[in-house]
C-alpha cells in the first residue's frame, strides 16, 4: 500500500513540476522565498516556500500547516527561520488561495470543515508534498512537517493516516482525533508541545493520546510546558482577547530547541 502511494506522488511531483506556477522571488540575504500555486482537485493553493540558495544539493524539507486563521505571517517566519538552518522549508496553504481571517467564526468554518473531513485533509496535504518534492533541491525522502493550533492537529492526522513522513511536531495542537482508530497506520516519529494549561488540550486529551500512541506502538514524545496556555508561540496570539489563548517566550523558545533536536535525531543534521 505504502509503496503504491510513494509511486503515485512521486508521479504526481513529475506532473507538478511540469505545470507549477510561482511568483516571483523574494530575495533576503542567502534565504530564496517564492509564493508557489499548486492545486488540490479544483482548489488552487498557494504556499510559501524557502530556503539557502547558497548551499548545493538535495537537502531535507519541512512542511509548515499554518493555524486555524490560514496562511499567516507566523508559519512563512518559521518557514525563514528554518531555511536560515539549511533546510527546505514549505508553509503551506490548506484553504486557498487569499483565504486569511481575523474573525474566530470564519476560522472555525475553515478549519472545522477539514478537521471534520480527513480524506479532504489529506488531499491538500499530499497536493502540497507533491509541489515540494517538485523542487530539485529537495531530499524526497527526508520530508517532515510541522503546524500550529490547527496546524499541529492537521499534521497529527497525517501521521495516524500513513502518510510517508518522517516525523511530525505538533506545537500546540488538539490532540484528539475525526479518524478510525482502524484506519489509523503511523510510521511518522511524533513530538508534541502542549501547554500544561491549554484549555483546548486539557490533561485527560493529553492523556487519551499517550494511550492512543501506546496502542498504535508509535515513536512519539510529549512535551508539557509550565504556565503555558493556547498559541504560546505566536507573538500575535493575545491581540485577538480569546480567554485561554496567549503568546509565552520561554514556551516558545523551548519548543523550537526540541524541534531543532527532534530533527537533528531524524535527519542527522
Amino acid at each position: 500500500m505504502n509503496e503504491v502511494r510513494t509511486l503515485s506522488v512521486v508521479l504526481s511531483a513529475i506532473v507538478m513540476l511540469l505545470c507549477m506556477s510561482s511568483i516571483p522571488a523574494i530575495a533576503s540575504g542567502s534565504i530564496h522565498s517564492e509564493y508557489v500555486e499548486y492545486r488540490a482537485g479544483d482548489t488552487v493553493l498557494e504556499g510559501y516556500l524557502a530556503y539557502d540558495n547558497t548551499l548545493e544539493g538535495a537537502r531535507p524539507a519541512v512542511m509548515i500547516v499554518h493555524e486555524w486563521w490560514g496562511l499567516g505571517m507566523h508559519p512563512k517566519r518559521s518557514a525563514e527561520r528554518l531555511a536560515k538552518l539549511g533546510y527546505v522549508a514549505f508553509a503551506i496553504d490548506m484553504y486557498g488561495v487569499g483565504k486569511l481571517t481575523d474573525s474566530v467564526a470564519q476560522a472555525a468554518e475553515w478549519s472545522g470543515a477539514l478537521k471534520n473531513d480527513p480524506a479532504l485533509a489529506i488531499k491538500r496535504f499530499e497536493a502540497a508534498m507533491v509541489a515540494l518534492m517538485a523542487n530539485a533541491v529537495v531530499d524526497s525522502t527526508r520530508i517532515a512537517a510541522i503546524g500550529y493550533c490547527f496546524g499541529g492537529t492537521i499534521c497529527l492526522e497525517m501521521a495516524r493516516a500513513g502518510v510517508e513522513l518522517a516525523g511530525i511536531v505538533s506545537f500546540h495542537g488538539g490532540l484528539d482525533s475525526v479518524l478510525p482508530e482502524e484506519k489509523r497506520n503511523i510510521n511518522a516519529k511524533i513530538l508534541v508541545c502542549t501547554g500544561a494549561d491549554d484549555p483546548y488540550a486539557p490533561p485527560d486529551q493529553v492523556i487519551a493520546f499517550e494511550d492512543e500512541m501506546r496502542r498504535a506502538g508509535a515513536d512519539w514524545q510529549v512535551i508539557s510546558y509550565g504556565g503555558a496556555v493556547h498559541s504560546f508561540t505566536n507573538r500575535d496570539a493575545d491581540k485577538h482577547g480569546i480567554p485561554g489563548v496567549a503568546y509565552n517566550e520561554k514556551a516558545d523558545r523551548r519548543s523550537w530547541e526540541a524541534m531543532m533536536t527532534f530533527f537533528h535525531e531524524l535527519f542527522n543534521k
